[in-house]
């Protein structure tokens, strides 16, 4: 090892030790040894300690036992110098850094400065390690870039940010170098940060390194079966299984040495834009330690190369970068060149099956305006008919295929999407149409992300997209009629024939806590996915979102809630959801994304509720628009008295059944009332209700507009609800 770098890695550890010392030292002053210390909200305590020693830090008077530990670690200095003849010291030094930063770290939460402080993070909690930290397994995230200090400019840091997404690789940052740092170069440039784009800021000092390590640990211990205490095979996991690497920007200091060669321990090698030492040979990382020098332009495939990294890339034709790294992306009004839908214009995406000869693989049809004829912020309708063949494929695959729409096209950097079949709502930004994306790039990308995630099934696909009024009206009725007969298919089966319900978790980039848990009767809210189409996205993908849920004992028939389907929800939702409810509105009901076909809100005084559409845009009564409701109910809450859910909900027997089903309805908006009314009458029948008598007690917005009105309403008309229980 270069004695340069082995000295001023040493040098660091030093240095970096004394700071742990003096903060221990004070930390216990104000506090005492007996202070409680810990990472916020993770059993891994001090997770680079734990996972190398076994010692688990529970307080302030086990630091110091480490402190020991750190002391004997360190080489000692000979005139501020050492010289080192082959690399054990060093890396003995990178370690000692590493446990010193984590003390260091540790103490600042009690004694301050916090370091969750604006832009910066901290350490994760275990509900993150466990949604992200899988990704390092299954291969969802090929790695990760820890970028300590700065680029030269704004421009270079996001432009070396924006590889790495488009490579899925999350960016950990630390350090400051001239006075900022590369996350605040990202946010000056308008770059969204966070665990969604995966660009992460754990802290403004180099100290902070230690939430990148720490996070590897985690990784090791929870998926790798790694013991705490086996220190070697837990470098070993490490090295051949979290393909990471250390990015320094600016002039690498001691302490930046220092955690470097901690990294080293790791198999985690140095790519370097300044001009340092380089240590070629191979050894403890896969191929080079470090390597210097290289240009900002080329850094990232320099460090992907080095690392050892195999990426799978796309070669998609379009002019923005995809990848899952943008799925969290939000396209906001003031950002946006245009948009589609979203009950502004009509819209809709449908994808049917055809024989072998009638599609052309490839073949990409925009009829109608493109995006460039309207000006910046304006709206146009759009239809999206994507036709696929395949020798494999069913037709009971096609709303499953359908609903990825959604997901791949909210992976291209600039465009985003809600929403579903007739209801779905699109922005274009600027950026992306600055860049040159047009219509015809919808179907560039639909064409490679359906033929690289389903090629098992699919030999074939073209796209068709229309911006025509008229024809996207005329297509979309032919629509209407297909996801009508899809919806007919789970026509007498009932909750209570079968033994396993299904998930759904499609929408979790915009709501991480929202689990839509689909049985027979209870499609999932966004109305395009029912049990049988659950099944079979489970068939043609068994670790995707569509997952098999036994539903376990019946813990409280009446509301629907099973100890199996309790306990999956409170996995998938990361703890935030504990029960739910499958047939409540009150008790612990199910949480909403944001795709939702319709919201359901109690008017307390009528004893009743109201359904909203997302098509109604007008006032409803209970005071709230439908954007307003839909901001109360969406993003993964669990909120008594509201739910989102699809139309089709509605017609089905245990729609709200513990609070007595379709009884309870006093208002619809006539829009709503018209394209349910044939199935509605017929169900209200069953109940006894008198079918269109029912619904014409069910008041609108032609006579009720406020609860007051909806009251007066239903008292003159003799509407059920009023010598029903109270809700609440």
């Amino acid at each position: 090892m270069s004695r340069i770098i082995a000295s001023a890695a040493i040098r660091g550890a030093h240095k970096i030790a004394k700071q742990a010392e003096d903060i221990l030292a004070r930390a216990i002053k104000e506090k005492g040894k007996d202070c409680p210390v810990a990472f916020p909200n993770t059993g891994y305590y001090m997770p680079i300690i734990y996972s190398m020693t076994g010692i688990a830090i529970e307080k302030l008077s086990d630091c110091e036992e480490v402190m020991k530990q750190i002391k004997d670690l360190v080489p000692p200095l000979v005139d501020d110098e050492l010289w080192v003849p082959y690399l054990g010291p060093a890396l003995d030094a990178g370690m000692a850094t590493l446990f010193a930063e984590e003390v260091i770290e540790v103490c600042k939460y009690i004694i301050g400065p916090n370091p969750v402080n604006g832009i910066w993070l901290g350490a994760a909690d275990d509900v993150i390690l466990r949604e992200r930290g899988i990704q390092f397994v299954d291969g969802t995230a090929p790695g990760f870039a820890a970028i300590v200090g700065a680029a030269p400019d704004v421009e270079t840091a996001v432009e070396i940010a924006r590889k790495c997404q488009e490579r899925s690789l999350y960016v950990f940052m630390c350090a400051h170098h001239n006075g900022t740092t590369f996350a605040e170069q990202l946010v000056e440039g308008g770059v969204q940060l966070g665990w969604d784009t995966r660009l992460i800021p754990f802290g403004r000092q180099v100290t902070a390194a230690i939430y990148a390590a720490g996070f590897a640990s985690r990784v090791a211990l929870t998926f790798g079966g790694v013991k705490p205490g086996d220190f070697r095979r837990h470098l070993l996991y490490n090295k051949s299984r979290i393909f990471a690497f250390v990015m320094p920007m600016g002039t690498v200091t001691d302490e930046w040495y220092a955690n470097a060669a901690g990294a080293i321990n790791y198999g985690f090698p140095t790519i370097a834009d300044s001009d340092i030492p380089e240590i070629l040979p191979t050894g403890v990382c896969t191929y080079e330690h470090v390597v210097s020098n290289i240009p900002h332009d080329q850094i990232v495939e320099k460090a992907i190369e080095v690392r050892g990294l195999k990426i799978k890339i796309s070669e998609i034709p379009i002019p923005v970068t995809c990848s899952p790294a943008f799925e969290g992306e939000r396209i906001r009004k003031d950002d946006m060149h245009c948009e589609f839908g979203g009950q502004r214009t009509p819209a809709f995406e449908w994808l049917r099956m055809l024989d072998i000869g009638e599609v052309e693989d490839g073949k990409i049809e925009v009829k109608g305006r493109e995006v460039d004829s309207i000006k910046e912020g304006g709206r146009l309708p759009l239809g999206i008919v994507v036709e696929v063949a395949g020798r494999k494929m069913q037709t009971d695959f096609e709303p499953v295929l359908e609903r990825q729409v959604h997901t791949f096209m909210n992976e291209a950097q600039g465009l985003w999407h809600m929403g579903q079949r007739d209801i779905s709502w699109i922005r274009i930004s600027k950026d992306a149409f600055g860049a040159g994306f047009r219509l015809e790039h919808i179907g560039k990308l639909l064409h490679a992300m359906y033929h690289e995630q389903y090629s098992s099934i699919i030999d074939k696909v073209q796209v068709k997209i229309f911006s025509d009024e008229a024809k996207v009206k005329e297509l979309c009725e032919m629509a209407r009629k297909v996801f009508a007969e899809r919806d007919k298919r789970l026509a007498g089966m009932q909750d209570e024939d079968v033994d396993t319900f299904y998930s759904c978790t499609l929408c979790q980039s915009f709501a991480p806590n929202h689990v839509c848990v689909v049985s027979p009767q209870r499609p999932g809210l966004c109305g395009a996915y029912s049990w049988l189409d659950c099944r079979a996205a489970f068939e043609i993908t068994p670790t995707g979102p569509n997952q098999p849920i036994s539903k376990g004992k019946c813990i409280e028939e009446t509301i629907g809630q099973w100890d199996k389907v309790n306990a999956f929800v409170l996995k998938t939702s990361r703890g935030n959801v504990e029960r739910m409810s499958q047939y409540s509105m009150i008790t612990d009901p199910m949480t909403s994304c944001g795709c939702f076909e319709c919201i359901a809100a109690v008017l307390p005084s009528t004893g009743g509720i109201m359904i909203a559409n997302r098509e109604f845009t007008e006032m409803t009564p209970c005071g709230m628009k439908f954007s307003t409701l839909a901001g109360t109910v969406g993003g993964g809450q669990q909120t008594p008295g509201f739910i989102g859910h699809s139309k089709h909900y509605i017609l089905s027997g245990k729609f709200i059944a513990a609070e007595g089903g379709i009884r309870r309805i006093v208002w619809m908006p006539t829009i709503l009332k018209e394209e349910i009314k044939d199935a509605f009458i017929n169900r209200a029948k069953e109940f006894g209700l008198g079918g269109q008598e029912f619904l014409d007690k069910i008041a609108d917005e032609t006579n009720a507009t406020t609860e007051e009105d909806v009251l007066e309403f239903v008292t003159k008309n003799g509407h059920p609800a009023m010598a029903m229980e109270p809700m609440f």
